[in-house]
């Protein structure tokens, strides 16, 4: 009855389905892992930073990773060129960004933000810096990209505006030696607003994510698949013999 198995066709589906099934299991299981680190990496960036959290030196947290992003940095140096960052909205409102560039003592200069404002990016609304050396502890953040939510990346902006906060946008526009980060400072000048730590990229429960999670449904469904059209082949293959050996198939069946 069940000689027909191995014959050279049934040779070649059972050897399809061997393959096939632990295939679409472990890319299953794969899409299923990169989910899991997803929350994880989302539980970990959203969970808050102590009130109490005790500021490290800047250089100690670089580079930026998923752990060091939104830590509290500590740097000194004295303040140089102030740009401002526009379109960025906070609270459902618009506005824009006091950055300053920190010259530290380390020789590097780094981004910092000392505030949120709202309205149009105006100069003459923008606190003046402080002169002279300063101590600064910010809430470090990574390097922005034209992907990152909320950049103005169409280029096009009046000089003393910046698009995007990266020291791959300001390399041509300030003759300084940067660090890739910048601060935010959670204790602005009087006048401005505190602007938030964002969570480093790739770790929210975005599109990406359920994407994932929906690759690992499908993957499922293919070993349901691929055995369910074995099942259905090898009981057709079945009744036929049944049938013949019944005569209840023509000759020129069997």
């Amino acid at each position: 009855m069940h000689r027909f198995l191995l014959t050279p066709r049934w040779w070649g589906i059972n050897v399809f389905v061997a393959l096939a099934v632990p295939f679409c299991l472990f890319m299953g299981s794969w899409q299923l892992g990169r989910f899991e680190d997803r929350v994880d990496s989302h539980k970990e960036a959203s969970t808050e930073r102590p009130a109490d959290q005790v500021a490290a030196p800047l250089d100690s947290l670089l580079p930026v990773d998923k752990t060091t992003s939104g830590r509290l940095a500590s740097t000194a140096g004295e303040y140089g060129d102030q740009l401002l960052v526009p379109e960025r909205r906070l609270d459902g409102r618009s506005g824009f960004y006091v950055l300053t560039l920190l010259k530290t003592d380390s020789g590097k200069t780094v981004p910092v933000v000392r505030g949120w404002m709202p309205g149009v990016a105006d100069p003459a609304k923008a606190p003046v810096p402080p002169t002279g050396r300063v101590e600064v502890s910010g809430a470090l953040q990574a390097s922005e990209n034209a992907g990152t939510k909320g950049v103005h990346s169409q280029g096009g902006l009046p000089a003393g505006q910046l698009g995007v906060i990266s020291a791959a946008s300001l390399v041509n526009i300030v003759p300084y030696d940067l660090y890739d980060a910048w601060l935010t400072v959670q204790t602005p000048s009087e006048g401005m607003v505190p602007v938030p730590a964002q969570a480093p990229t790739n770790t929210g429960l975005d599109l990406k994510a359920f994407q994932n999670l929906g690759y690992t449904g499908e993957w499922f469904v293919f070993v349901a698949f691929v055995l369910f059209m074995w099942f259905r082949l090898y009981r057709r293959e079945v009744e036929t013999i049944r049938d013949a050996e019944a005569g209840l198939l023509e000759p020129a069946a069997r």
